[in-house]
């Protein structure tokens, strides 16, 4: 059977989502796990592909299973030996036809920005800490720019491809962006949905728009980094602690 899994996890001690041989990964820690449990082995599907450091609390997984298993136990069981770091937050018999990532149309980021003098111990595994006076209004008028299709190849790492092939799309459409706060402890949040993303698309717009808020670059310069194409445009990616794959969207939800 097809299994659909929501899963929440810390990335910071991890490199990333997809396994790589050598160092400790997402999928490597839920590969392992769930095949020691079900007891063939398990290679599961994302939604979307983290970076080092990267969370998430809604990323979505998806994996075949003999009919039999019970996936109660399962999740109990993969929960006891991944978590805290890595928990199942729920899990379920899927269509056979479901793919956690082509199936999608939708995703979800939010990154969280400390903007006040002093840094907190509790945020800073979570949230990027920004001591410069930060512009909201602007911030937000400049994310404005971004909702529609656009090619996003200034906000994007450029994937690496063969000499003969040809450079995949970069254009992207962006349904909504906001920010939210700052609350009394000076946290800010950024939010946006779209239907794919590329390559620290999330980071680099919010770098950007963080260069924004301290008065490095002006609210109208946006448009122009969209018509450059070129990722020297924009401004440098946020770093990865703060970001994290809230949710995912499917045809069914």
């Amino acid at each position: 059977m097809r299994v659909r899994a929501t899963v929440a996890y810390d990335g910071g001690p991890f490199h990333g989502f997809a396994a790589n041989e050598g160092v400790r990964t997402i999928a490597g820690e839920l590969d392992d796990a769930l095949s020691r449990v079900v007891g063939t082995t398990i290679s599961v599907t994302c939604a979307g592909r983290t970076d080092r450091g990267v969370h998430a609390f809604g990323q979505v997984v998806s994996f075949d299973a003999p009919d039999d298993t019970d996936l109660d136990r399962v999740r109990r069981s993969v929960n006891r030996q991944c978590g805290p770091s890595v928990v199942l937050r729920s899990l379920k018999r899927a269509g056979d036809d479901f793919d956690a990532r082509f199936t999608a149309t939708g995703r979800s980021y939010r990154y969280r920005v400390l903007n006040r003098r002093d840094p907190d111990p509790f945020l800073a595994a979570t949230a990027w800490h920004v001591t410069d006076p930060l512009d909201v209004p602007a911030m937000q008028s400049a994310a404005d720019h971004l909702v529609g299709e656009h090619d996003f190849s200034s906000f994007c790492r450029r994937p690496k491809v063969a000499t003969d092939a040809a450079a995949p799309s970069l254009v992207r459409r962006i349904e909504t962006v906001g920010w939210q706060g700052p609350d009394d402890d000076g946290l800010l949040e950024f939010s946006i949905t779209a239907s794919a993303f590329c390559h620290q698309m999330v980071r680099s717009i919010v770098g950007t728009l963080v260069d924004v808020g301290r008065g490095m670059r002006s609210v109208d310069d946006v448009p122009g980094m969209l018509e450059a194409r070129d990722r020297q445009a924009a401004g440098s990616p946020a770093p990865p602690h703060g970001l994290v794959l809230w949710s995912v969207r499917y045809p069914d939800a």
